[in-house]
């Protein structure tokens, strides 16, 4: 007898998905996107966490926070600063929700 899949199509916010209220996932999501551009940064750049953290001002064990993806200890504003440290600029677009 074959098991039948309950297959449920998520919407673009994995944090949506689980329950988080709209406002939170969306803070969400833009501080994990913004963490993976900075971990993508620092590969590119060839550089360690500790070089990455000075070039940013913050301590190597806050970077080795946001390279290990603990986004919970930033807020957006920390997020900006260390992408602008490292020589990026951060753009925000706006959309009407569906």
């Amino acid at each position: 007898m074959k098991e039948k899949l309950n297959i449920v199509v998520g919407s673009d916010n994995v944090f949506r998905d689980l329950g988080f209220p709209e406002a939170e996932a969306q803070n969400l999501l833009l501080r994990a996107d913004l963490s993976i551009h900075i971990r993508r940064i620092i590969s590119k750049l060839g550089i360690t966490q500790a070089e990455a953290a000075k070039l940013a001002g913050i301590t190597q064990p806050r970077m080795n926070d946001l390279v290990k993806g603990r986004t919970e200890k930033f807020t957006l504003d920390a997020l900006v600063n260390v992408a602008a440290k490292l020589g990026y600029t951060v753009k925000l677009s706006l959309k009407k929700s569906a």
